[in-house]
């Protein structure tokens, strides 16, 4: 993978991962479109970037952060406590997912072909889900429930699949069941949080001493540069602090449809171009 590749990647995975139409999938269109070989650096990639992003949720969202840290160590039951309550209730389902599915999901689009065809149909359900929304309204309410959270963490988990959009499935959920789109935006992008960093961290430790198994089925995504991975992750973080404050507010307003329509039109370009 090339300077100016892992640039354009960065980029791309920085302005997607907020918007509701996959990141994860726009990774593999432009792996694909840039003629990058998967197993190139692809996983190391992939993680450096989500971390990339992560860090920008924490930039943008730190007012957030800093209250629900301030109201926990109160030790006391407040408003903070039960939104920290909430956060890690929506991590179960994809604990679960990560500690049990991790291999068999990965497995399904090992294959080049299969992998291309998961996104496809993945963002063609990212738009009936998304379109789901402006035909469905649920009346409001004004706080996130427990089990409004678990099922929400559900969306999250699925969202695993490539081309299955991790915002657009959880805010989708959350306003089906009739959550507020300024409270889901703001919950969506902390929710992640947890789940990207510990992750990494388990992660990591494969590629600072990685093992005879590890190389042999993960041989090739070791080949990335240091220049390549400083620059994806740069590329991610800015981009994505650009693109985490613009969608926390246009969330608030826009209707997700329009989303919707373009995760249709990739779905479909990818499933015959693929």
């Amino acid at each position: 993978m090339s300077d100016l590749q892992a640039f354009l990647l960065g980029l791309i995975q920085g302005l997607t991962e907020y918007l509701p139409v996959s990141s994860s999938g726009h990774l593999e269109i432009g792996k694909m479109l840039l003629s990058i070989d998967p197993e190139a650096g692809g996983l190391q990639f992939d993680i450096i970037v989500h971390i990339a992003t992560v860090m920008a949720t924490i930039v943008i969202l730190m007012k957030e952060i800093s209250w629900i840290l301030k109201g926990m160590f109160k030790f006391e039951w407040n408003d903070e406590t039960k939104y920290a309550l909430n956060i890690i209730i929506s991590m179960i389902p994809v604990g679960i997912v990560g500690l049990f599915f991790k291999d068999n999901i990965e497995a399904l689009y090992a294959n080049d072909h299969v992998r291309t065809m998961v996104v496809g149909v993945c963002l063609l359900i990212t738009a009936a889900l998304l379109t789901l929304t402006h035909f469905y309204k649920a009346n409001e309410k004004e706080n996130i429930s427990p089990l409004h959270s678990f099922i929400i963490g559900i969306a999250q988990a699925v969202a695993v699949l490539p081309g299955l959009s991790r915002s657009g499935s959880t805010i989708a959920t959350g306003l089906l069941l009739g959550n507020k789109k300024e409270r889901l935006a703001q919950f969506s992008f902390l929710m992640v949080i947890p789940p990207i960093l510990g992750e990494a961290l388990l992660d990591a430790k494969h590629f600072i001493s990685p093992s005879a198994e590890y190389l042999a089925e993960h041989g090739a995504s070791t080949s990335l540069s240091t220049s390549a991975m400083v620059i994806g992750f740069l590329a991610a973080f800015v981009s994505g602090c650009f693109a985490c404050k613009w969608m926390i507010s246009i969330v608030k307003r826009c209707k997700l449809i329009y989303f919707g329509i373009y995760c249709a039109i990739a779905g479909i370009l990818v499933l015959i171009l693929g």
